[in-house]
């Protein structure tokens, strides 16, 4: 029973109401009654349905216990919510507690050693995802493993406030990665001893990245599958459909950027770099019969994909606008790196065109949900450091608005689609009764205008409301110092 039960004490964990909040948590606190009627609301389910008008969602002991047209009990405290919207807590499945605070990067653009660095922002990191109504996350991929548990422990014990934390273990990466801070397989066996190690430490997922070999990458799925854990991966090594054979769950950031099979020279175990990536997919279209191929094995093989639109969008000239909000969150010297480095990448549109790769992976997101395919929403906070957490998890679906789904569909690939995945759609990612109270207040109609997804006012976790201005203001000028 070591681990077979990991993932089941992740989610009943989230389940106690009767939690004692701390003095940090309760700073923040907006909402906190044994039952809570909200009325006259505007209710995007998750679904994928149409927005209800004029509901009243009851939430007693942190679960919803009705949604509807009747009237409020008289035991709630009652708020009416005319002229808002509510929709299911945020899934996030691209959520990193690291950013790239500053890009250490010589004038030729190559890292100095050790390597490229990033900083863990356990203190801002969590606080903005909540505030932006991220009330579950995946941390893909950890450059510090036991700081992100313990973040989970203190979380889940009322210390401090942020999301519900699926920990993933380190990166199982492989030789030649340009990170100082992971450690680098040296074969089979040291990726099974890494997946036991970690497992026994409570990591509830895992993550392997683009220099890890066949055998490396077909060993830690088989270990981690013993023990009912999932392993997602950012590949380059190894191609999608060929990961998609051995059993891989989720592919991160979609082919266009991460799938070297269409690369002609590609040598076996070899990541061949991203511009021969990108070169591959210049002339390759998503409707030919070898990409159709891909989507149809990935979908035969139950392969998930997570779209992070927010950390591609970085390389496009003139995008994404420039918002006050994002900038006053970091630091300084973070805001720096980032106008520096954007003003550099924006200068050209790249060989072959960022803007038409960019549109080419939304138009495989598109077809990939078209045929079946389990999409997943995230926003990366790497990259040159422009997208923030919970920030970009709200400007992940306004691009998936862009890339051709409704804002319904939006919706539900970053809610309901993300509790499939965890295989707990029962608990979470749809509004119901019985389900979790983890709920979104935004101010206006997203479903009509999806900006409108940036107007969150109070982020309900397990029946506890939180003041989203307040939550983001007590960052301000941190984000990636701590």
């Amino acid at each position: 029973m070591r681990n077979c039960l990991v993932l089941a004490v992740f989610f009943f964990a989230q389940l106690s109401f009767a939690q004692t909040l701390g003095p940090d948590v309760l700073s923040f606190v907006k909402v906190n009654a044994p039952v809570v009627a909200l009325t006259h609301v505007r209710v995007i389910d998750g679904t994928g349905a149409p927005a209800r008008e004029d509901q009243t969602i009851v939430v007693r002991q942190g679960k919803i216990e009705s949604v509807g047209t009747a009237a409020a009990p008289k035991d709630a405290q009652v708020i009416d919510f005319a002229g808002h919207t509510v929709i299911p807590g945020l899934v996030g499945m691209h959520n990193h507690l690291f950013y790239t605070a500053s890009l250490n990067r010589d004038e030729k653009g190559q890292p100095y050693p050790p390597g490229v660095l990033v900083n863990e922002i356990a203190f801002t990191g969590p606080r903005l995802y909540l505030a932006c109504g991220v009330t579950t996350m995946r941390t893909t991929g950890s450059v510090e493993p036991y700081t992100d548990l313990e973040l989970k422990k203190q979380i889940d014990s009322g210390i401090m406030p942020g999301p519900h934390l699926d920990v993933t273990g380190p990166y199982l990466e492989g030789p030649g990665s340009i990170f100082g801070q992971m450690h680098q397989l040296t074969g089979p066996d040291d990726a099974r001893r890494l997946v036991d190690y970690w497992l026994d430490e409570g990591v509830t997922s895992f993550k392997a990245y683009m220099n890890i070999t066949h055998d490396e990458l077909r060993t830690a799925i088989e270990e981690a599958h013993k023990h009912g854990i999932k392993l997602t991966g950012h590949l380059c090594s190894v191609g999608y459909r060929e990961a998609a054979a051995l059993g891989i769950d989720d592919l991160e950031h979609g082919p266009i950027y991460a799938d070297s099979e269409f690369v002609a020279d590609k040598e076996p175990d070899k990541c061949p770099g991203g511009q021969k990536i990108a070169d591959s997919w210049a002339n390759l279209e998503v409707t030919s019969p070898q990409v159709q191929a891909m989507i149809h094995d990935l979908v035969a093989h139950h392969v998930s994909v997570t779209s992070t639109l927010p950390v591609l969008e970085l390389g496009i000239p003139g995008r994404p606008i420039l918002q006050q909000r994002v900038l006053d969150a970091m630091t300084p010297e973070s805001r720096i790196s980032y106008l520096a480095m954007r003003a550099r990448m924006q200068a050209t549109p790249g060989k072959p065109p960022r803007e038409m790769l960019f549109k080419k992976e939304m138009q495989f997101e598109h077809a990939f949900a078209n045929a079946g395919g389990l999409l997943l929403a995230g926003p990366d906070p790497t990259g040159i450091g422009g997208t923030l957490p919970g920030f970009g998890d709200q400007r992940e679906i306004e691009l998936l608005v862009e890339a051709g789904f409704t804002p319904l569909e939006a919706i539900h690939i970053a809610t309901e689609n993300g509790a499939q995945y965890f295989g707990h759609s029962d608990r979470i990612g749809t509004i119901a009764p019985g389900k979790q109270a983890d709920l979104v207040i935004i101010k206006g109609d997203p479903s009509k205008n999806i900006a409108d997804i940036e107007n969150v006012e109070i982020v309900f976790k397990d029946g506890v409301g939180y003041d989203s201005a307040k939550l983001i203001d007590s960052v301000r000028g941190q984000v990636g110092m701590r």
